[in-house]
């Protein structure tokens, strides 16, 4: 759900009702944290994103705010976050534009875009997973993470092709993708399979299953 500015602000006010100390788990740009700090609330930012956590900084500024940098499940983070002693803890969860829009960090299916998706920009690539996953794995992963009923034969096809030429660019995985389901697959199959990816190189719902009891304690 996407609000404006001035109703966001509304709910922002009748969801803390007084609770003075937030973590936003995934600061992004700025914009949710921009209206608890105008709220009156006490920050805790984190992301695991430096360029994010960049924006972040020069939008919200360092009053009232204290970032950090890392996954909301890593280990010290929690542990950070237990210590801050938050009364209202936000997941805002999935991509954003800007790391869509940055051809560099390779979320796209744009021709030509590299296969990255490190949102930390550090450890295992996109290409990485898909060059040397096993043949079990990739399927795992389309058949968990995008629904793909074909998720053996995509898998099956990727293992084949990786062995001639490895996979570096999306028009790779594209390439791949039509293959299985055949010239008719669009921008829809892409951005569902190419997300399966993304959830697993930076192992998105690891993270939840670490996070989610220790945010509720």
């Amino acid at each position: 759900m996407t609000y404006h500015l001035p109703v966001l602000r509304g709910v922002v006010s009748e969801l803390l009702e007084g609770r003075e100390r937030v973590v936003d788990c995934t600061v992004g740009g700025g914009g949710h944290s921009e209206v608890f700090l105008k709220e009156g609330a006490r920050l805790l930012a984190v992301d695991r994103d430096p360029a994010a956590l960049a924006e972040a900084g020069r939008r919200l500024g360092s009053s009232g705010v204290e970032y950090l940098s890392g996954g909301f499940g890593d280990e010290d983070v929690l542990r950070r976050i237990a210590d801050f002693q938050p009364d209202f803890v936000l997941l805002d969860l999935g991509l954003s534009s800007h790391q869509i829009d940055c051809v560099e960090r390779g979320f796209s299916f744009r021709p030509g875009t590299a296969l990255d998706m490190r949102m930390s920009g550090s450890g295992a690539t996109a290409a990485d997973f898909l060059n040397k996953a096993p043949e079990r794995e990739i399927r795992r992963v389309f058949s968990d993470y995008a629904d793909e009923r074909r998720a053996r034969r995509l898998a099956q096809v990727i293992v084949r092709r990786r062995r001639n030429s490895p996979f570096q660019v999306s028009d790779d995985l594209v390439n791949a993708i039509r293959e299985v389901l055949g010239p008719a697959s669009g921008p829809k199959d892409f951005a569902r399979l190419f997300q399966a990816v993304r959830m697993e190189v930076n192992r998105e719902l690891g993270q939840l299953e670490s996070a989610l009891p220790r945010l509720l304690d």
